[in-house]
């Protein structure tokens, strides 16, 4: 179980309980955290549960795949460093602590 932090584009804070191997995507899901819609249900085939990694956590998450550096291209207003879909973001205990922050909007 790790504890996540979404926050959405106006600065509200969800903290919530994720269990291990689900994604930080179906943790959102899972607790109706607005912001992150998740339009292909985690199949990364779009850019609709786009966040910006907390700058600390940047390094510490696992590299981006192909297929998300792609996906990322369309999402709204992508960051190189701090972008990342959440669909692709497996949780484990080593995530406890994670911060993220959803764009103004999704595309």
């Amino acid at each position: 179980m790790a504890k996540i932090t979404y926050i959405e584009h106006n600065g509200t804070e969800h903290v919530v309980d994720v269990p291990t191997g689900l994604t930080v995507m179906e943790g959102a899901r899972d607790n109706n955290i607005p912001g992150i819609e998740a339009d292909c249900g985690g199949a990364c085939a779009c850019s609709t549960c786009h966040v910006y990694v907390a700058e600390d956590w940047v390094g510490k998450l696992p590299p981006k795949d192909p297929m998300e550096e792609d996906m990322l291209d369309f999402a709204y207003q992508p960051d190189p460093e701090q972008s990342r879909l959440t669909c692709q973001l497996k949780v484990t205990d080593a995530l406890d602590g994670l911060v993220v922050k959803m764009p103004e909007k999704q595309i």
